[in-house]
């Protein structure tokens, strides 16, 4: 742990919506939840607005329209969200060298490597409060919450402290006063099922847990996590910020309108992800040992299956073989929602003939791919909250459609709520956005 507070953790505030917010004036103050917008939906985001009637990320999107049924439920614009964040990241590494991205709206910094006066709790104030003024800026209004700690641990957690728009900086030396009211669940690592492991010790808290031996942890939540519980709950984590994160796994996934029954289509659609997971290994030159599948029943229970090799393999057929051996065992007659496919202990070499896969690991799918009819309603074109131009009025976006009729608002950021109306789905004035591919991506990581 630092001697100085010289982490930051920079989290924007419920960001998707927030950028929704910002380029649809119209929305702005209300209610906005973005994620899936049919009945298998998931929310991804939602407005402060929003959380007022409970909904939140990762919820249903039917509980959510059920709790808040006057909210815009949009299907989101990942072009809009990614300019964004490049915006918002490029600011950061201006600070500092050392920028450690967790997702779009995410980021830790080490303020060791930035260009400050001095450390001390007065000059990364005033630090924090400055940068977060400046993503304001580069943002076109977005807010962020910062934290600032000796640690990634505490930095993290105290950017949670003070949302929407909020700053707190832990002084060094506070840390355990701080964190010792709070649950245990705080900690990175501590779900659901460690929770009631916990619970039933009567650890509720990490004062609690710090009461609680290293063995004995270890004893009740296993020996990785339980050295990592005893270390976090006295504020000890000397992880460094790291501009690049090494890959952990690569994998592809896929969520299907309606719950597939026929187990050679799933073993087929296993087959293809096996090869797109593959594709990605040798694009990046990686390889890996264990493959997993990921399988959401039609109950929303979620099983996970894996099996490791002796070496690496960057092979489609060998995932693919061992994806669909996993697949049969599982009981999968009530229908399935969700599969995936994944390669994680990655390398980046993949070992020799000597050792590697024999020729029968090696050989294809000896028969063509049969063609997979995956059951799915109607596609969407003009899907809720997408970005369109009129040859007339315009760019706006879609605020509905159905019975061959599209309704458009249009407004942009820079003007106030605008104007509603509805076309002809074939209206060959109306055009869906079609954003610009970048030339040169930043980033290309599997």
């Amino acid at each position: 742990m630092r001697s100085h507070a010289s982490v930051l953790h920079i989290d924007l505030d419920a960001f998707f919506a927030a950028v929704e917010q910002r380029d649809k004036p119209s929305l702005r103050g209300k209610p906005v939840v973005v994620g899936g917008v049919g009945g298998r939906g998931v929310v991804a985001t939602a407005s402060y607005e929003a959380r007022v009637f409970g909904v939140h990320s990762a919820m249903s999107t039917r509980e959510a329209r059920a709790r808040c049924p006057h909210a815009a439920y949009l299907s989101g614009r990942f072009h809009a969200y990614r300019e964004t964040s490049a915006a918002v990241m490029s600011l950061l590494r201006e600070v500092s060298p050392l920028v450690e991205p967790l997702s779009l709206d995410e980021a830790f910094v080490d303020l060791a490597a930035a260009d400050l006066p001095g450390h001390e709790v007065a000059d990364v104030t005033a630090f924090g409060h400055d940068l977060r003024r400046r993503v304001r800026e580069v943002t076109g209004g977005l807010t962020a919450s910062v934290g600032i700690g000796t640690s990634k641990f505490v930095a993290k957690v105290a950017s949670d402290l003070d949302k929407p728009d909020g700053l707190v900086v832990v002084p060094p030396g506070t840390e355990q006063e701080l964190l010792r009211p709070m649950r245990a669940t705080v900690i990175p690592g501590v779900g659901p099922a460690t929770a009631e492991r916990l619970r039933r010790a009567g650890v509720h808290t990490i004062a609690d847990l710090e009461a609680v031996s290293e063995d004995e942890l270890v004893r009740l939540v296993g020996r990785s996590l339980g050295h990592g519980l005893h270390a976090l709950c006295r504020a000890r984590d000397d992880r460094p910020v790291q501009a690049e994160r090494e890959t952990k796994s690569v994998s592809a996934e896929g969520t299907y309108e309606e719950d597939l029954t026929d187990r050679r289509l799933m073993e087929g659609l296993l087959s293809r992800q096996a090869r797109d997971v593959a594709e990605r290994l040798r694009k990046h030159g990686l390889s890996g040992r264990t493959v997993s599948i990921k399988v959401r029943l039609h109950d929303f229970t979620t099983l996970s299956r894996s099996t490791t090799l002796g070496s690496p393999t960057d092979e489609a057929a060998v995932v693919a073989r061992l994806a669909r051996g996993l697949l049969a065992d599982l009981d999968t007659t009530g229908g399935v929602r969700l599969l995936g496919v994944g390669v994680s202990g990655l390398a980046d070499w993949v070992q020799d003939e000597l050792f590697g896969p024999d020729d029968s690991e090696r050989e294809a799918d000896p028969e063509p791919e049969p063609a997979l009819d995956v059951p799915s309603t109607r596609h969407r074109a003009w899907a809720p909250g997408s970005d369109v131009v009129h040859t007339e009025l315009g760019p706006g976006w879609v605020w509905g459609s159905g019975r061959g009729v599209v309704t458009v608002r249009f407004e942009t950021a820079e003007t106030g709520p605008g104007p509603v109306r509805s076309f002809a789905l074939d209206d060959p004035a109306l055009s869906l956005f079609r954003p610009p591919s970048p030339e040169a991506p930043a980033a290309d990581a599997p």
